[in-house]
Parts: C-alpha cells; sequence; structure tokens
C-alpha cells in the first residue's frame, strides 16, 4: 500500500531588518510631527488676529484628509513628504499674508498746532480747590463742601493759626479741619456747608461730640456751618463744650468783626 506523500509546508520567512526602510520612516514621522508643530503655532498666530482664516485653513486640511483617504492608493514616501512640504508652504504663506493684513496702519503724526503759542503768555493750570488766601466775600453756599473746608482753613491762617491743615474725608472721625491757634491750642474743626433751611442737628454733633475730644484731643473744638443748628444741637454742644458758628457769625468771622472761635471758647471757659 502507498502513503501519499504530504505537500511541505511553506516556511515563513522573517522579515529582515531593512535599515534604509526604517530610517526613511523616521526621517518621515520627523517630517511630519515638524510641519504639525510648525503650522499650530502659525494657525495659533494667525487665529489670534484673523479667526476667519485659521477656519479656512482647518477646513482646507480636513478636506486634504477626505480626499486623501478616499483615493485608497498608496503614496511612495517619498512623494507624500513633497506633498506634506508643499501643504506647509502654503499654509505658511497664508498665515504670513493673514498677519500682513491684520497688522494695524501705523498711527498718524499728530497735527501741528494752527499757530505758535507763547510759552510766556501760555495760561497756567491752578490747582485743584485751591482757595485764595483773601477770603473777603466769599459766597460760602456757592462752594462744594471740599472748597469749604479749604475756606474755613484759609480764615484760621489769616488770624494766625499754625500748622492748618485740612484733614476732612473718608474717615475722618468728625475733623474737617485741624490747627495750632497762636497760643498753642489745638482746633479741631467740622464742616457742615448745609442750604439755608437745613440746619446741622443734634445727631451731627453728638458724632463730632464722641470724637473730638476723645480721638482727635482737641483743646478747642468748633462746629461751623453755613445754615444754623438745632435747639437740642445748641443743647448738646453747650454741655460738652463745643463752640457752634452759624452762617451770620461765619460771615463776621470773615470780615473780621465777629470773635474768632478759639476765641469765643475762651470767653466761655
Amino acid at each position: 500500500m502507498t502513503v501519499p506523500a504530504r505537500a511541505p509546508r511553506p516556511v515563513r520567512r522573517s522579515r529582515r531588518f531593512e535599515l534604509r526602510s526604517t530610517a526613511l520612516y523616521f526621517v518621515l514621522l520627523a517630517v511630519i510631527l515638524t510641519s504639525a508643530g510648525t503650522v499650530v503655532r502659525t494657525v495659533t498666530a494667525a487665529a489670534e488676529r484673523r479667526p476667519a482664516w485659521a477656519v479656512a485653513l482647518v477646513l482646507v486640511g480636513v478636506g486634504a484628509l477626505v480626499a486623501a483617504f478616499r483615493r485608497r492608493r498608496r503614496i511612495p514616501a517619498a512623494r507624500l513628504a513633497r506633498h506634506a512640504a508643499k501643504a506647509l508652504d502654503e499654509a505658511t504663506e497664508t498665515a504670513v499674508e493673514a498677519l500682513d493684513t491684520a497688522r494695524p496702519p501705523s498711527a498718524a503724526p499728530p497735527a501741528p498746532a494752527a499757530g505758535p503759542v507763547d510759552a510766556r503768555t501760555a495760561p497756567l493750570p491752578g490747582p485743584a480747590n485751591e482757595v485764595s488766601a483773601d477770603v473777603a466775600g466769599i459766597g460760602y453756599e456757592a462752594l462744594d463742601p471740599a472748597e469749604f473746608e479749604q475756606a474755613v482753613a484759609e480764615l484760621c491762617r489769616r488770624d494766625g493759626c499754625l500748622d492748618v491743615e485740612v484733614v476732612g474725608g473718608a474717615g475722618d472721625l468728625g475733623a474737617d479741619v485741624v490747627a495750632r491757634t497762636p497760643d498753642g491750642r489745638l482746633v479741631v474743626i467740622q464742616c457742615k456747608r448745609y442750604c439755608e433751611g437745613n440746619r446741622v442737628g443734634s445727631q451731627d454733633m453728638q458724632r463730632f461730640g464722641g470724637t473730638c475730644f476723645t480721638v482727635h484731643g482737641a483743646d478747642v473744638a468748633v462746629m461751623v456751618t453755613t445754615s444754623d443748628f438745632t435747639a437740642p444741637a445748641l443743647e448738646y454742644a453747650e454741655q460738652c463744650g463745643i463752640v457752634c458758628v452759624e452762617g451770620r457769625e461765619l460771615l463776621r468771622w470773615q470780615d473780621g468783626v465777629g470773635p474768632r472761635p478759639w476765641e469765643a471758647a475762651s470767653a466761655a471757659g
């Protein structure tokens, strides 16, 4: 009996390591990664200036990938590298054109003055809220609160006070003007520029009375207003030793015919 001989199985040979193909693969991979990084940076810079260009580049890239997949054919590695380099060049040129277009035009130089200006005759800006030392004839009702504080401070300077300072503002704790009288006493003044008919009440007086002596260490505490005081406010001021200067007394002080507030405190004492 004859036994049929079995056909020998084909022996699969292991693929040999090809240095040239491996090196070409890594070179191609490096080119693709470098190109992708350059394109990303360029597209990012262009997107900051012209978002429409960035969207167009993305659409072109997506279309190229879809077309490549549809063709379903092998492209040699060298040809693929040439296509990638060409696409990179086109994308770079497009991004550069977008940046050049988005670059703002240079500012035009300022136009020269209509005519020569003489520095000797040009007006100089004055400091804000500055009140002249000559306080005669000032209409206090026309001043804002900050200007009114400055005017009261000028009255103190005119009448010989030293170290006069306007300290009114947020967190002043009731002190708007502080000064040192010629005989060395510390005067703490609160200024109330009120309209006629709006009188200073007892609450304003109590708040000032709670800080003028204990916090500021006043020897003479003065409340000056352009209007008047209510009866409870005058009663509280008399109990605490606060000098009240209403609108008419303020005008007499301004004209130099009435007593100074620290003199009134000495007379009351």
